[in-house]
């Protein structure tokens, strides 16, 4: 690791968290020697801040993590992660009905994977993990106040790529209480570094009457482009359904997996005659799923849809479904990104591979 790097490890700070002492003096000559390293990745003017916009410990190590993921891993948007095979050609997208925006089918969960600080050794491969997504294609980016520091470390990482990142970000609320629910979203726009949110979702439809009108004002005001609702269990169908049919929503996150198929026989047919686009969370069943497929070989058809493992085609199972927009599974790892994102491309499954698929898993 570069010696700047280890020397802003080593700077004092007060309780509030800015610089005290003869630190700055080490600030000062850090910055004079890597303003021109991190040019490309700093504060998206080229430089540090100034001794008059004051330094904070927060923002150091946010710099100081940036910096070493493109040292490390080379400038932001280079290749980073193995190719899977695609030719280059884009991944696929869908429709989202409420507005015919096309959105790519395969994006990114936060959940675990990037609620990590920035002194953690494995938060430099984070930022590896977002190129690998914006490379092939994708945008989506899903997180969540209840994911820990994940929202954070989305917004720092997406504060310091270059060139601005295409990403589209969904997150969510999940509070009692109209004031707290705003509360809460203002606390995302924040630690997201945004001013706008593409997707807010009411997370697992907790106190959603109240929030709803909520996000209805700021769609209409242009804070938040889209509203969604979430959920993950099938115990919540029948209240999921029940709210799909009485109000217009743009987006339903929900759980769905080769060997979790509850939500084909009703939400997913309800979707589609709703025009609510859908997004797959827990696509892998929670983990289990891949374990048991791992032994397992590729059936013989599996090159012809441009597949090269288990993951690509439990992805491309469920984005072989009409009523789904996206799946988001979730990582902290680059390999495992570009090898989600390569369902994203080459032919859907037809039905008899389909149901080839689900034998193999009941």
């Amino acid at each position: 690791m570069p010696a700047w790097l280890n020397a802003l490890a080593a700077l004092k700070y007060d309780e509030q968290g800015r610089i005290v002492g003869d630190s700055y003096a080490d600030v000062a000559s850090i910055t004079e020697c890597q303003a021109q390293q991190v040019e490309t990745w700093s504060t998206g003017e080229g430089h540090f801040m100034s001794h008059s916009e004051g330094y904070t410990r927060r923002r150091l190590l946010t710099l100081a993590a940036g910096a070493s993921a493109v040292f490390t891993f080379g400038p932001v948007g280079a290749q980073s992660a193995p190719p899977t095979g695609t030719g280059g050609k884009t991944m696929q997208t869908r429709v989202i009905p409420s507005s015919n925006e096309s959105l790519p089918i395969v994006g990114l969960g936060t959940y675990r994977g990037f609620d990590m600080a920035p002194s953690d050794p494995a938060y430099k491969n984070l930022a590896v993990v977002l190129n690998a997504l914006f490379e092939k294609g994708g945008k989506v980016i899903d997180s969540s106040p209840m994911y820990g520091r994940a929202e954070q470390t989305t917004g720092e990482l997406l504060s310091i790529h270059e060139p601005r990142s295409p990403a589209f970000l969904a997150t969510k609320v999940w509070t009692r209480g109209r004031e707290e629910g705003i509360a809460q979203m203002e606390q995302s726009f924040s630690l997201l570094q945004t001013d706008r949110i593409d997707l807010m979702q009411i997370h697992n439809l907790l106190d959603w009457q109240i929030h709803l009108p909520t996000l209805r004002h700021w769609k209409e005001a242009g804070r938040i482009r889209y509203i969604g609702i979430t959920h993950y269990t099938a115990s919540a169908y029948e209240e999921v359904e029940a709210v799909l049919k009485a109000e217009p929503l743009d987006f339903l996150q929900i759980n769905y997996a080769l060997d979790d198929r509850g939500v084909e026989k009703r939400i997913l047919p309800l979707c589609r005659d709703r025009g609510v686009a859908v997004i797959c969370n827990r696509p892998f069943g929670g983990g289990g799923l891949i374990d048991r497929l791992q032994g397992k070989p590729l059936p013989g058809w599996a090159a012809q849809v441009g597949v090269k493992s288990w993951p690509q085609l439990a992805l491309k199972f469920l984005l072989s479904h009409s009523a789904v927009t996206c799946v988001i599974p979730g990582t902290g790892n680059p390999r495992y990104m570009a090898e989600n994102a390569g369902a994203g491309f080459g032919p859907m499954l037809t039905d008899a591979q389909r149901q080839q698929l689900i034998a193999l898993v009941s």
